[in-house]
């Protein structure tokens, strides 16, 4: 790729162009001009496709695209994938073969553009691949290791919640020999959630992906409980707060309702709003709980602090439903501190961004 006259930058922006205007060809093309100027695929792939797809969620999250703006540019993308790496094998020399893997998300999880990457890179490096794609139920990934005996199992997860499933999926492939390599956004920047479920292995990205599978990788020896990997989880509260779940979204609802009078003046569209909201509080709030670690709640509530205030919503909102998520959480000292811990950081926050304003 020395001295070609196409950088990253500018294949970027060309490529961000034609997605964001809903230009499949152009697209295509974007990337067919990089692999004339001398690009190879993967570097196509991970520093182009997948650079211009993050910019597709930072777009979305700042309110300068809609959602079905980012769902056009996401498929576009997609087939952009398909259309640079599925050509005819004599259009690229055979390479060495490495082994057979499996690349999947986690039950529940439909942001599959990360794993098509891994599965992408994976094979031009000379890997067999078992692409499943998104939301795969733990079951099924089980049943088709016991088919294909796989030598591992590239886990994707990007939504925290979801860690609880992505747990129950690595050690139940790590049951019957197959070795998994975790990866995504739901397993920490640093990797941490994957080694506290245990995984044999965490990727940030592709690359490092493959260079984990490159290493080597033990067939695990045994097979381990899930509190092994988590001993809190013998206080219940994690199992507790997901059984009531639905009865406290309605609580929190009718509490929110009688202290704001203006809910009273909410669509039913805005009311549904509102309930999914709480929903996903809770849900990261039991994930949390489930991994004992207050960053993955607090993490998710300056997030969303972020996109309501893209939207103009005031977040003083979002801490009012906290304190009496915390009210109905009094006999919950895990989750009692967290939601308290989540309240503090969006004051912190608020408090910051008033200053920054002020001066």
């Amino acid at each position: 790729m020395s001295g070609t006259p196409l950088s990253a930058a500018e294949l970027r922006e060309r490529l961000w162009q034609a997605v964001i205007e809903g230009g499949e060809f152009e697209a295509v093309d974007a990337v067919r001009a990089g692999l004339d100027a001398g690009w190879e695929e993967e570097a196509l792939l991970l520093d182009v496709v997948a650079a211009v797809q993050e910019r597709i969620g930072a777009e979305w999250a700042a309110d300068r695209i809609t959602v079905a703006q980012e769902h056009a540019a996401t498929a576009i993308n997609e087939r952009v994938i398909t259309a640079l790496v599925h050509r005819r094998p004599a259009d690229r020399p055979a390479g060495p073969y490495r082994g057979r893997v499996t690349v999947s998300c986690v039950d529940g999880e439909w942001h599959a553009f990360p794993a098509r990457l891994v599965a992408e890179v994976l094979r031009l490096r000379g890997w067999r691949v078992d692409y499943l794609g998104a939301q795969t139920p733990t079951p099924h990934l089980v049943a088709h290791q016991h088919r294909t005996n796989s030598d591992a199992v590239l886990l994707s997860g990007s939504i925290s919640t979801h860690l609880p499933a992505a747990h129950a999926a690595i050690t139940a492939c790590q049951a019957v020999g197959v070795p998994v390599v975790a990866g995504g956004r739901a397993f920490g920047a640093d990797g941490r959630y994957a080694r506290a479920l245990g995984a044999d292995a965490w990727a940030p990205d592709a690359r490092g992906a493959a260079a984990a599978l490159e290493a080597g990788l033990a067939r695990p020896a045994a097979a381990r409980n899930t509190v092994d990997d988590l001993p809190h989880l013998a206080d219940q509260e994690y199992t507790m707060v997901v059984r009531s779940r639905s009865r406290l979204v309605k609580q929190v609802l009718a509490d929110l309702e009688s202290r704001f009078p203006a809910m009273g003046a909410y669509s039913d569209a805005q009311r549904e709003r509102t309930a999914e909201d709480l929903v996903h509080i809770m849900d990261f709030l039991a994930t949390a709980l489930y991994l004992d670690d207050a960053e993955v709640f607090t993490g998710f509530l300056r997030w969303t602090a972020e996109v309501l205030t893209a939207r103009g919503v005031p977040v003083h909102s979002l801490v009012s439903g906290l304190d009496i998520i915390g009210e109905q959480l009094h006999d919950f000292p895990r989750g009692l501190r967290l939601v308290r811990e989540g309240a503090a950081a969006l004051r912190d926050g608020a408090a910051a961004g008033a200053a920054g304003t002020a001066v």
